[in-house]
């Protein structure tokens, strides 16, 4: 994952809502939670990246 940049910084956000079933719910929050405490990354971050990857991994 490439570091944020000055623009990405600035550019303003919009919300995403996903609909899934409770136990992933559950295991997503977990794993973020993980993410966020090891990294010490904040929750925007890690928002960003799985979205990132997610469109990578589909050529978007």
């Amino acid at each position: 994952m490439q570091p944020e940049s000055e623009d990405d910084a600035d550019r303003p956000l919009k919300e995403i809502k996903l609909f899934v079933p409770a136990d992933r719910y559950r295991a997503f929050q977990r794993c973020v939670w993980i993410q966020i405490h090891e990294s010490g990354r904040t929750q925007l971050d890690v928002m960003k990246e799985v979205v990132d990857d997610f469109l990578v991994k589909h050529g978007c």
